[in-house]
């Protein structure tokens, strides 16, 4: 029998979800192999019956944490889908600031009518399987773990990845953001992008989560060198790390 999936959602933008759409030459082979019996993104029809759960999103609200664990409880496999799954991504910038405060600057006089609590991982309320982490995702790592499972593998584990994405830029032939005089947290953020911010023009905005045992003392020799502040760094690590450097 085909492997029952689902593909699920919290607080996101969903662009992990339609990542997952845009692997058009393969959703043939992965129709034929899985029975998804719950997709918003691509069907209508939707069943709590499954074995393997994609996870997109943060939990933002009070009524998500009952959801997570009931989904915890239905899926053999729970896999967090995307940096806002497996870091927390940009919704836990809310959390710099105290939540009577941030629900007033965004809802004005009507922020007592929505449910919002600090923003977490989803490892923070239930157990994960497996991470593929990325804003979005790469559809190379999805149909990686995903033929894995079918074959009844342990998905090699993204967080296995010790290198920097500053290796893989250099692989990539790119001039470092630092010699144009920009900046990037390219360095400290887990690699496995192949770079790819970099290599079209932008700069790692860290989406992948820190690399293991970071070098900081290195990082901040790097900031003295090109006349970078701390402070304006930061203001980089929080886009993405504001969970891990603050926490709920």
């Amino acid at each position: 029998m085909k492997p029952k999936v689902a593909f699920l959602d919290f607080t996101c933008c969903e662009g992990c979800q339609l990542t997952v759409l845009n692997c058009e030459p393969e959703i043939p082979d992965l129709i034929a192999a899985l029975d998804i019996v719950n997709f918003r993104e691509a069907k209508t029809e939707r069943s709590d019956d499954y074995d393997i759960a994609f996870v997109e999103g943060s939990c933002t609200r009070e009524s998500e944490i009952p959801r997570l664990k009931r989904i915890r409880e239905q899926a053999k496999i729970v896999v967090a889908l995307g940096a806002c799954s497996c870091i927390g991504g940009i919704n836990s910038i809310k959390n710099r600031f105290p939540m009577d405060e941030a629900m007033r600057y965004v809802y004005g006089d009507k922020a007592k009518d929505y449910d919002t609590i600090p923003t977490r991982p989803i490892d923070a309320v239930i157990p994960v399987d497996i991470y593929i982490p990325g804003c979005p995702i790469d559809r190379s790592e999805f149909l990686s773990v995903t033929k894995d499972l079918l074959m009844g593998r342990t998905p090699k584990q993204v967080r296995q990845i010790t290198t920097p994405v500053c290796a893989e830029c250099k692989l990539a032939g790119n001039v470092c953001v630092f010699f144009k005089g920009d900046s990037c947290v390219g360095p400290i953020t887990r690699g496995g992008c192949k770079a790819v911010c970099v290599t079209g023009g932008s700069r790692c905005w860290g989406c992948r989560g820190l690399v293991p045992d970071p070098n900081v003392n290195s990082e901040k020799e790097v900031l003295q060198k090109y006349s970078v502040s701390p402070e304006g760094l930061m203001r980089k690590f929080s886009l993405y790390w504001t969970y891990q450097e603050v926490g709920k």
